[in-house]
């Protein structure tokens, strides 16, 4: 039996300095930090986690900050956009803190049914919160904001693709997920019944710059799996297809 794949298990990117990082997603955002430790393979920078109440996959967030680095430009080829999920009548709320925080709305509207704003982080990174209904996982609210009005975690990624073909073909014949609905140049997937941690929209921009890694860009997004075997079937899966896959990690947990 083919292994499944459940939703984003965390999405990963790259910010520069530290400490500004750590403030923004925990005192603005109101995330919690589930974990401090260091990168993999970069033993001499940080590895920052933030996410719900419980640290439940789905809602975390995580960080390299190398304040050294060069900076990133986000494009074709890339996650280019991170949406988390709010309570939908906190949306306007959450409009205000944004722009309280001087932060400038680069965008808001409608998409597939949802209310959205997006913004960027200090580091540029696109971030988008959506209003939605019946999210029940919970946020943290040791940050100052309560429990309704709270981050529940992430709602989707956006990947940028000159080309969508080759990405819509590995996501459904492949990882198993579900064509749901277009938008002009954007195409929504979802894993299973889909909701909120379970959704990829991909964004085809023929005429788009190519995306470099960076500061103020995303490193990677992880898929779950139910469990430890069925990721080793993943992993046998996707080396048999050809792909480039890495060891599996011992990843400590949170």
């Amino acid at each position: 039996m083919k292994p499944r794949l459940t939703g984003i298990h965390h999405v990963t990117a790259i910010a520069g300095e530290p400490q500004r990082n750590l403030d923004f997603y925990t005192d603005l955002l109101g995330m919690r930090l589930v974990k401090l430790t260091i990168n993999f393979d970069d033993p001499g920078t940080y590895h920052f986690y933030f996410g719900d109440a419980q640290g439940n996959p789905g809602s975390i967030l995580t960080f390299f900050p190398w304040a050294n680095a060069r900076q990133g430009r986000a494009g074709n080829g890339q996650v280019t956009a991170i949406a988390l999920a709010v309570a939908a009548d906190t949306l306007e709320w959450w409009t205000e803190r944004v722009r309280a925080a001087n932060l400038t709305i680069a965008d808001h509207g409608e998409r597939f049914g949802e209310k959205y704003i997006a913004f960027a982080d200090p580091d540029g990174i696109r971030l988008e919160i959506f209003g939605v209904e019946n999210d029940e996982r919970l946020g943290w609210t040791e940050a100052g904001i309560d429990a309704h009005h709270s981050v529940k975690g992430v709602h989707s990624v956006t990947l940028s693709e000159a080309h969508g073909e080759r990405t819509a073909k590995l996501l459904i014949e492949t990882m198993g997920v579900t064509h749901t609905d277009e938008e002009g140049d954007r195409t929504r997937f979802v894993f299973g019944d889909g909701g909120s941690g379970a959704i990829v929209d991909v964004l085809v921009q023929p005429g788009g710059v190519q995306g470099t890694g960076g500061i103020g860009t995303v490193h990677h997004v992880a898929w779950r799996t139910p469990d430890d075997a069925q990721q080793r079937q993943w992993r046998d899966l996707l080396y048999g297809e050809g792909y480039g896959v890495s060891p599996i990690l011992s990843l400590i947990h949170i």
